[in-house]
């Protein structure tokens, strides 16, 4: 602790995990993964209520997640610097203020300028608490740690997007008002229970030389590969879905179930990540994705219906224990590739996450577009996984230059 009360980050670190601390930064996610999910299934109710086209409607979704990939790496860079709880609570308000700007907007224009005050906090937030976790948590627990604070986001997936869906059955708005009433209680906690943090002092230009690596910039597009796989699928469930499970309480349901798998396979891998290295994880879970991928696209293409109901639920609810599992041996792995820069590192990885939700929705839509069925786009996402694969493996046995002795 230096004079000014601060801890840095070299101190002592804790001897276990800090869940009671930690709670508070799982709660801001969860405010985040409710925002990421909710409005793309209002769509038709708010272009109705802002006299736009549907198609309008879905850019208030597109410009949160193009404002978060732009944003998210320069804000990590420009904050890396300060005083971490400082930069937390920073975020988190503006998060929160973005959502009730388009809470009570009365126009389009208003809507979408709140989108990008939410995104420029939210893809902040997601760093910083990331940042904040790697460097509070010794190395043997940061796994766990991990996956506790993301559990917020995979919890928000399984509870609160069902939550938010039949709140907005009355009001688009109501959602967001929900956010923002939980993000606040979320601000007041991490104001009064969440030490301060400062990062070890250097130079923003020493913060960013990591970033030059090839090696990292190819780690980050392994979260680009598994997010993109992941939303030409999950962007549009209900069409690939739909054909067995048409009655709209069986998608909230179906829905749930992914979320309660996300949240599952966070969990497992924030322990396996902590025994075995991040890299073996995340291989098996890669592996795992591209096998599923490929047996969701046989299933929906060579099963009888009856076998259809069942065998597309068991390729969705696989893909949600996949797709959660692998963000913390991602995260993990990053991060000890540059620890002196993890703070701009997870910024990055945002954006990496962010670019793949949108080419994963961008591409299952202009297959849709061209005549694909819905039923084939897991095999689209299979091809995907097939490339990412090889790249984390390239990634894994890449050589390390050792350092010039001068």
């Amino acid at each position: 602790m230096n004079t000014s009360g601060t801890v840095d980050a070299q101190a002592t670190a804790p001897s276990r995990v800090p869940y009671r601390t930690l709670i508070w930064l799982a709660v801001a996610t969860f405010t985040t993964g409710i925002d990421g999910y909710v409005l793309a299934g209002l769509l038709p109710d708010i272009a109705a209520d802002l006299d736009v086209t549907a198609a309008l409607a879905g850019q208030l979704v597109a410009v949160f997640a193009l404002t978060s990939a732009v944003a998210g790496p320069i804000l990590g860079a420009l904050t890396s610097g300060w005083e971490q709880r400082r930069t937390i609570l920073a975020a988190l308000a503006t998060f929160i203020a973005g959502n009730l700007l388009t809470a009570i907007a009365p126009t389009y224009a208003m809507a979408l300028s709140g989108r990008v005050v939410a995104a420029l906090g939210g893809c902040l937030l997601g760093a910083a608490v990331t940042g904040y976790v790697v460097h509070l948590v010794p190395e043997r627990h940061r796994g766990r740690a991990l996956s506790f604070v993301l559990g917020g986001w995979m919890t928000a997936t399984a509870l609160g997007v069902p939550v938010g869906l039949i709140l907005g059955q009355s009001s688009w708005r109501l959602p967001l008002i929900l956010v923002s009433a939980v993000g606040a209680a979320a601000l007041v906690g991490i104001a009064l229970r969440l030490p301060h943090l400062r990062y070890p002092s250097s130079s923003l230009r020493a913060r960013l030389r990591p970033l030059a690596q090839p090696r990292l910039v190819a780690g980050l597009l392994v979260s680009t590969g598994v997010l993109c796989a992941s939303y030409i699928c999950f962007t549009y469930a209900v069409l690939i879905l739909g054909p067995t499970h048409s009655a709209p309480w069986m998608m909230i349901v179906l829905m749930c179930a992914y979320g309660v798998a996300s949240m599952s396979g966070n969990a497992a891998t924030g322990r396996l990540a902590d025994r075995f290295s991040p890299v073996r994880v995340l291989t098996l879970i890669l592996a795992g994705l591209l096998v599923n991928a490929l047996f969701g696209a046989l299933s929906l293409a060579l099963a009888a219906p009856a076998a259809v109901a069942v065998l597309s639920v068991v390729w969705f609810v696989l893909a949600g224990i996949g797709n959660g599992g692998h963000a913390v041996p991602q995260q993990a792995r990053l991060a000890a590739m540059a620890p002196a820069s993890a703070s701009v590192v997870m910024a990055l990885n945002a954006s990496a996450i962010s670019l793949g939700n949108a080419l994963g929705g961008g591409a299952g839509g202009l297959a849709l577009a061209g005549g694909l069925d819905p039923s084939r786009l897991p095999l689209l996402a299979a091809a995907v996984l097939a490339v990412t694969l090889p790249l984390h493996l390239l990634v894994a046995h890449w050589p390390r230059r050792p350092r010039p002795v001068r």
